[in-house]
């Protein structure tokens, strides 16, 4: 059973994209990061579309999900591609008899450990913006409630993004997310940086990073810009 406040608390916050320091991949980092705590999955991922309407991964929750959802988007198979292309969440189903399905995506998420997964679309109306995943080392199911619940997470994101790109940018869409795709990129070299100079593993760097953007009250993207830039500062800003 999750708990009331803490639940209230996920929605308002993946509700509140309206804030003037509003950072889109921070942004869906903790949606994915919110979701997997919440309903006690091993691991959450999160796709949204390009300008050529092929998913390109933008959060996971750690880095073993983060390898089997870009292995996702390069067999273009899997629950998000589905989700994605039909409109409508996969749910409960099971990777060990998945081959059919999904021959290439399937035998690797079960070598990776998962045994079940879930993915529910980003979408309003009827434009889908991309999907989120669940994955699970066990084979339980998901309830009805939790369904409905992951499922409203996934559309009141879906409106802050499309809200917040209308009032605060006034971009196409398809210019933001390809933007965020080029923000990640950075992302992902800044935290290999950190990782490298510190001996850690990618997800404690990335950690890392994030815990210094929340106690400076700064940017996940002008933090990843500084550590490219300026190589020489990594040490002292991840000591900071």
């Amino acid at each position: 059973m999750i708990a009331t406040d803490r639940l209230a608390e996920v929605f308002v916050e993946v509700a509140d994209t309206l804030v003037d320091e509003f950072d889109l991949i921070e942004f869906l980092q903790r949606l994915a990061t919110h979701t997997s705590d919440l309903f006690e999955a091993r691991a959450a991922g999160l796709l949204l579309a390009d300008h050529r309407g092929r998913l390109q991964l933008m959060a996971a929750s750690d880095e073993r999900s983060e390898m089997l959802e870009l292995f996702q988007v390069q067999a273009r198979e899997g629950p998000c591609q589905d989700c994605y292309t039909q409109g409508t969440p996969v749910i409960n189903a099971d990777l060990t008899q998945a081959s059919d399905r999904w021959p290439t995506f399937a035998p690797r998420a079960v070598a990776a450990g998962y045994r079940s997964v879930h993915a529910f679309p980003l979408r309003l109306r009827n434009q889908s913006l991309g999907a989120l995943n669940l994955f699970s080392n066990e084979a339980g199911r998901m309830d009805a409630t939790d369904i409905r619940i992951v499922q409203a997470l996934a559309d009141i994101a879906t409106i802050g993004l499309l809200q917040q790109r209308a009032i605060q940018h006034g971009h196409d869409l398809t210019d933001q997310l390809q933007g965020a795709l080029n923000t990640r990129i950075i992302i992902e070299q800044a935290k290999g940086m950190v990782a490298q100079a510190n001996v850690i593993t990618p997800d404690q760097a990335f950690e890392m990073l994030r815990a210094y953007c929340r106690s400076h009250r700064l940017r996940l993207t002008d933090v990843a810009n500084q550590v490219i830039s300026t190589p020489a500062s990594v040490q002292d800003l991840m000591g900071s």
